[in-house]
């Protein structure tokens, strides 16, 4: 593993490896020592990717974070590069043994007395935020809720598109005038005149989608558990739900959805359905003048100090790179490990990206039955997959690929790295809500914003979201923290990243320093005190799993 050193030219990721992982570009030829042995690089190999360690047959087995990543395909030599041609995915066979995890977990006596300004609910959880969410129970609702964001966003100041709207109106009379366009400028800083007209609320979120109707039966079913775990969600203080009457989700379907995972639900929520209604017009008009009413009344509600052990945190990496598994990765595993041993709820999904590690996570689970949940969720999902012709070992995009994640279980040895080492206390099927401290599995797929989305439902009040290549994914109800695997992306996509993971490539910092780092950015945030880059965005995606082959 990395530790605190400047000028390493590779790291080793376990000591069972035998592959290396170049931390900068390696020209052909170059003789690199590591641990007292020299490699003569044998072509040319960019940073992020690896090298073997020895000469090796056809049929080898390539080991990497000490797990089984792959097997070559024809013979290859010592310092020469990893690629798709000669290695492909391989994982060990996985079951239930009974085994007698132990766990030492991190100091964190400097945090005991630690706490965040939350909204307390009265069902006793907290919540990081304090958001009014819009709901529609079926895709006929969109454009009503489209036409009643843009109202409710540009008069209560929550927009961020007034720089563009700008933009587009300097472009409008540079073109009236007979000037070129390429004369207009737009200014990258957004109106700071912008005022929120409503202190207490942190925004008003809507969740559009392309269901409710139209498909199974069983799809509006788990859409409706999907939705009122939104609205149950710590992090939303009212609900506004608008239904066309007809469609497959029934209102009666989704509020009884809503008091069965929590009897104690008593949110304001305001139903406005349009075929009950005299025309489009006065049900817009009806759902803004109601839910004004219901800002009024929320806007009440304070930030009062709760204890780190009400945080729940979900963790999550998509643009993944060769880096993950290094330096961000470990560094939110870190940041798992500390809240897990303060009490808290840490939530690692993804379960196309567990493939390869599933032995280690059976290993740690706390009972036979949250370890047979695990392996019964694995393999329906994978054998579904195969049906189709695909199958986990088909995860990785061409980005993944090209900066340096070779297999699957190359992409998944490292994912997993971000739930930490601490024991697993449940497995949670899709829409299933977190109520045990510690760290949690949740079934969902690798697909981002699917990912993110179920996390949210399973409770996650903040999410650490993990990028080698940028992307900016973010959610309607849980703050998304992007942390960057190395500075050059956190200099390049400064506007979306707020982490720098970094320093641990350079060797400036340990995975533990940065582990603490992210931790304090992550109290910070869960109090309001400095707001995500996704959010300050209203990066607001929301996908509803289907529960088909979505990788």
């Amino acid at each position: 593993m990395l530790e605190k050193r400047k000028n390493r030219l590779v790291v080793q990721m376990h000591p069972k490896d035998n592959v290396l992982v170049a931390l900068t570009d390696l020209v052909k030829g170059v003789n690199v020592i590591f641990e007292k042995e020299t490699y003569i690089i044998q072509e040319t190999i960019k940073a992020k990717h690896k090298f073997y360690t020895r000469d090796l047959k056809q049929g080898a087995e390539i080991i990497m974070y000490g797990f089984l990543v792959g097997k070559v395909q024809y013979d290859v030599v010592k310092g020469g590069l990893m690629t798709t041609d000669n290695l492909k995915h391989a994982a060990e066979p996985y079951h239930y043994r009974n085994v007698n995890f132990k766990w030492n977990g991190p100091d964190v006596s400097k945090y005991k007395e630690r706490t965040f300004n939350g909204y307390i609910r009265k069902d006793g959880r907290v919540g990081t935020a304090n958001y009014w969410l819009f709901i529609p129970t079926v895709f006929c609702e969109n454009r009503n809720l489209d036409v009643i964001r843009e109202a409710l966003h540009n008069e209560l100041g929550y927009s961020v598109s007034d720089k563009y709207r700008q933009y587009t109106h300097n472009l409008l009379e540079a073109f009236k005038r007979g000037e070129s366009l390429d004369s207009v400028d737009i200014q990258l800083n957004p109106n700071q005149n912008t005022i929120k007209v409503f202190d207490n609320v942190d925004g008003v979120k809507f969740l559009n989608h392309q269901g409710g109707c139209g498909g199974t039966r069983q799809d509006a079913s788990t859409l409706s558990a999907l939705l009122a775990s939104y609205a149950n969600h710590p992090n939303v203080a009212g609900i506004t739900v608008l239904s066309l009457g007809c469609q497959h989700l029934q209102v009666q379907d989704f509020m009884m959805d809503i008091k069965k995972q929590n009897v104690l639900f008593d949110k304001p929520l305001f139903v406005f359905e349009q075929q009950q209604t005299k025309s489009e017009e006065q049900l817009i008009a009806d759902a803004i003048k109601k839910t004004f009413e219901g800002l009024v009344e929320i806007n009440q509600q304070q930030r009062t100090p709760a204890p780190l052990s009400e945080l729940c945190l979900g963790v999550k990496c998509g643009g993944s790179d060769g880096f993950s598994g290094v330096s961000a990765n470990p560094a939110v595993g870190h940041t798992s490990d500390l809240l897990v041993a303060l009490g808290g709820k840490v939530l690692l999904a993804e379960f196309p990206e567990l493939c390869g590690v599933e032995q280690n996570l059976i290993d740690r689970c706390i009972s036979e039955k949250v370890a047979k949940k695990f392996i019964g969720l694995m393999q329906s999902y994978d054998a579904l997959a195969h049906i189709v012709g695909s199958g986990f070992h088909m995860n990785p995009s061409p980005g993944n690929i090209k900066d340096g994640l070779i297999t699957d279980a190359i992409k998944s040895a490292g994912a997993a790295k971000k739930g930490g080492t601490a024991p697993i206390v449940d497995v949670l099927d899709y829409t299933e809500q977190a109520t045990k401290s510690g760290l949690s599995l949740v079934c969902t797929p690798g697909n981002d914003v699917e990912a993110t989305t179920g996390k949210a439902a399973a409770g996650a009040t903040l999410i650490l979201f993990t990028t080698g290549l940028g992307t900016p994914t973010g959610n309607p109800v849980c703050p998304v923290i992007k942390v960057a695997t190395n500075s050059i992306l956190a200099e390049k996509m400064s506007d979306i990243i707020d982490i720098d993971c970094g320093p641990i490539i350079t060797g400036e910092k340990t995975i533990e320093e940065m582990g603490e780092d992210i931790l304090e950015y992550c109290i910070k945030a869960a109090s309001g005190e400095i707001i995500p880059k996704a959010v300050l965005l209203n990066q607001d995606d929301f996908i509803p799993w289907k529960r088909g082959v979505s990788l």
